[in-house]
């Protein structure tokens, strides 16, 4: 096994020991992040959201990344901490603009270090609360 794909394989474990716990509700939703080599992303999703199958499944409330225009603008490469930063706070704003002010973080499996913690004390400052 290469070991890209024992990281990947890895990462996607702990992600899945992370969601068991995790459930996203319309007032307190989930911050759910991801995080390329070149690129960060993060969604707010309600898990409680049942479609018209009676299937549950995640709906996307908001959701901005490096390739978002606003951001785009603003930041020049999208894989280092300062473009987390403005991610962070970027979502911060929207999530304040859709009445949301607590969340649940969901790192996806990636170490709280580096990128994933710049986004995660952005957004803090911007006003969300987790």
């Amino acid at each position: 096994m290469k070991a890209e794909h024992k990281k990947t394989v890895g990462r996607w474990r702990r992600h899945m020991r992370i969601r068991k716990k995790l459930i996203g509700t319309p007032q307190k939703p989930r911050l759910c992040i991801y995080r390329s080599s070149k690129h960060i992303y993060c969604q707010l999703i309600d898990d409680t959201f049942v479609d018209k199958n009676g299937n549950r499944s995640g709906k996307v409330i908001a959701g901005c990344s490096t390739l978002s225009p606003s951001i785009k603008k603003e930041v020049s490469y999208g894989g280092n901490k300062d473009a987390a930063t403005v991610v962070g706070k970027e979502i911060a704003k929207i999530a304040k603009d859709k009445s949301i002010e607590t969340v649940i973080f969901d790192r996806a499996g990636f170490k709280y270090h580096g990128r994933v913690k710049s986004l995660a004390d952005a957004a803090r400052e911007g006003g969300l609360k987790f």
